[in-house]
């Protein structure tokens, strides 16, 4: 390092040190000089360089401040190569004595010297910027490869668990479980951006800085700055069980959420939901509440608030998840015999419903397969009989060929009208894609007409109505046929009649498509050919529609409930119709697990009211003066069920009287009045 650079770290300034020979130098202007005239010059040139280092240490002075440290490094760098020893000095003097020229070319030498110096730092810092570059990308790359590692530990996780379903013709995606739930895919504004895109679906949604609230980040849900503050209402959730690889979890209610379960049974009993707004302004996050309320806004129209009271609800559970309880891994089990999981049941099903609704078919599909991850042995709320409609309406054909494939075999899922008109369906509308050759789009359009066929001769009574909601005259020859005329549909039990008007009622507008309905005619023709020709697949499957569907199962009948499709709750047999159904707790299982029950509340003659005072007056003992007796309250339990049922038989006959109402037209205004005899009004 030089001297000037070693002054200028040390803060000295020029003028106040010793001169060194080292800090000589000869003008390029010097003219040639006489030997004898050597001396004096170079007095001259000392007293000039101190002359001009005190100018420079007082503008140091002025710039003291302002030296950046790397620089003078730099600058440090760039002295050493012009530091020169003291011989050389000397030797220099006498060569520029000697010759003009030599005392010319020196300065123009280091001036090339310091130009190829520069030049080659230029390209030092190039190659080093390139070489940061190069180790940023490979500090990225390394970064990504622990990801991909994770992934593929996790799936190797899965398939130790048995969740996985390996093919042989199956992709990346396939390798994943058939029930496998995506996160991104359970936001709907990821499926209304691919709609509509980003911009569009955000907008100006960034609240200002001052304004925003922070909240806990959730996966289902996301809360609102309108919702009230949140405060744990009560909720949490244990980890029961963990065995064959799945985790077994239940929802827990404290105290304080059990009395404020105990006032939402009372303010539901008091048929007035004013009590469940004011149960609700003070607990703002109860979860049964928030169910009920929805349904009471829904049936006003107020479509909005019926969703937002859902989210909330929903929010609410997510808050209190445990830390080892998974929406995606599909290893979390809820039972359903627990009254404190269906609430969260009901909750995902009506937001999936209100997904669909709101047009986002793909994200309900997601939501869907949650569900039915959550127990999909027993399947509490049949979501069987509504991942096809989802599937379709998502353009998911290729799902719901493999759930048709992989669960065929243990869940007898071709026993379904749903999947079996859904699946053909499917092959259908794969058929029709763009991207495959020509000979595995054919064998698709084959496939799909064999199940198609199949499925016409397992179910003739779903033809006619399917046609009927499709506002399709059918051919003379097939609604005059006995296979598919009227007689089909009533000689199906009812099981099988509950099953049908669902999958028509639902399904009916995925029928509509001119292809569609052409691909259709078609079969049917075909199917009347193998009728006529007495073909064996048509005795076989009557046999087996006259020995199953002889009992519905609880569950199904739960589903149509929920769906409130009118052609299917039109088929629920009376002993579910005349049961009181609660929107919080629809059809709750017989076999319950109960732990908490209801405190039993005295029984106050002066709360009596005039319907239960009618009830006991209908019994032989009754009397006015004393109360009701141990075995009265089971007998107005029996004669209210009666009544009940005998008021719900009345109003199946008062519809089926409206029905059969045929109105007559209006007199035509072309005909001719008959003509008034004016004498008999005198």
């Amino acid at each position: 390092m030089s001297s000037r650079a070693l002054r200028r770290l040390r803060g000295k300034q020029r003028g106040q040190e010793a001169i060194d020979p080292c800090d000589l130098r000869i003008e390029d202007g010097a003219e040639t000089l006489e030997l004898g005239e050597q001396e004096e010059a170079l007095e001259e040139g000392v007293l000039q360089t101190a002359k001009n280092s005190s100018r420079k240490s007082k503008k140091n002075k002025a710039q003291k401040n302002l030296i950046n440290i790397y620089e003078l490094i730099c600058d440090a760098e760039n002295d050493t190569e012009k530091c020169l020893t003291d011989e050389e000095t000397g030797a220099r003097i006498e060569e520029k004595s000697d010759s003009r020229h030599n005392e010319k070319e020196c300065p123009l030498g280091d001036t090339s010297t310091e130009r190829a110096n520069t030049t080659e730092k230029a390209c030092k810092k190039k190659k080093k910027k390139k070489k940061k570059k190069a180790a940023t990308v490979e500090d990225t790359q390394q970064e990504e490869v622990p990801r991909d590692d994770l992934d593929a530990l996790l799936e190797t996780i899965d398939s130790t668990n048995g969740l996985s379903h390996h093919t042989g013709t199956c992709g990346n995606s396939d390798s994943r479980p058939v029930l496998y739930v995506e996160h991104r895919n359970l936001n709907p504004e990821t499926e209304l951006k691919r709609y509509f895109g980003a911009r569009a679906v955000l907008g100006d949604q960034r609240p200002r800085a001052r304004q925003r609230q922070f909240h806990r980040s959730t996966w289902i849900t996301v809360a609102k700055d309108t919702w009230p503050r949140f405060s744990r209402p009560g909720i949490s959730m244990t980890l029961l069980e963990s065995r064959d690889g799945l985790q077994h979890f239940a929802f827990v209610h404290n105290r304080d959420y059990q009395q404020v379960q105990f006032k939402f049974l009372d303010a539901v009993e008091s048929m007035d939901p004013n009590n469940i707004v004011a149960l609700l302004q003070v607990n703002p996050y109860h979860v049964d509440s928030l169910l009920q309320l929805s349904d009471v806004c829904r049936i006003q129209e107020d479509q909005e608030m019926a969703r937002d009271l859902v989210e909330r609800a929903l929010y609410s559970f997510e808050c209190a998840f445990h830390p080892v309880f998974s929406l995606t891994s599909g290893t979390s089990r809820l039972d359903y015999l627990r009254p404190e999981n269906r609430a969260f049941y009901l909750a995902l099903y009506k937001h999936m419903m209100f997904l669909e609704k709101r047009g986002c078919p793909r994200t309900a599909l997601e939501y869907c397969k949650l569900i039915l991850s959550l127990d999909s042995e027993n399947d509490p709320l049949c979501m069987l009989l509504l991942v096809d409609f989802l599937s379709l309406r998502s353009r998911e054909h290729a799902f719901l060929i493999r759930l048709f494939e992989e669960w065929e075999g243990h869940r007898n899922l071709s026993q379904l009208p749903n999947f079996t008109f859904s699946v053909a369906l499917a092959y259908y509308q794969q058929s029709l894609q763009d991207d495959l050759a020509l000979e595995e789009a054919t064998g698709m359009k084959q496939k799909a007409d064999q199940l198609l066929q199949d499925a016409l001769i397992m179910f003739p009574g779903v033809l006619m109505p399917l046609l009927d909601l499709c506002s399709v005259q059918p051919d003379a020859a097939v609604s005059s046929h006995a296979f598919f005329g009227p007689k089909s549909q009533y000689r199906q039990l009812p099981g099988l009649s509950e099953l049908v008007s669902l999958y028509v009622g639902r399904c009916h507008s995925l029928w509509k498509e001119a292809s569609v309905l052409v691909w259709l005619e078609g079969n049917v023709q075909d199917v009347l050919q193998r009728v006529d020709k007495k073909d064996p697949l048509v005795e076989d499957c009557e046999n087996k529609r006259k020995t199953r569907y002889q009992s519905t199962p609880r569950s199904i009948h739960r589903h149509v409930i929920l769906s409130e499709i009118k052609g299917a709750l039109a088929t629920l047999p009376l002993e579910v119709t005349t049961q009181p159904l609660m929107g919080f707790d629809p059809l709750p299982p017989l076999d319950s697990v109960v732990s908490y029950t209801r405190p039993e509340r005295p029984n106050v003659r002066t709360s009596e009211n005039s319907l239960s005072l009618f009830f006991r007056s209908l019994l032989p003992n009754f009397n006015l003066q004393r109360g009701a007796g141990p075995g009265d309250e089971q007998e107005v339990a029996r004669a209210g069920r009666e009544l009940n049922q005998e008021v719900n038989r009345l109003m199946v006959a008062m519809r089926d009287m409206l029905a059969n109402i045929q109105v007559l037209d209006p007199p035509r205004e072309d005909e001719a009045e008959p003509e008034r005899d004016e004498e008999e009004w005198d």
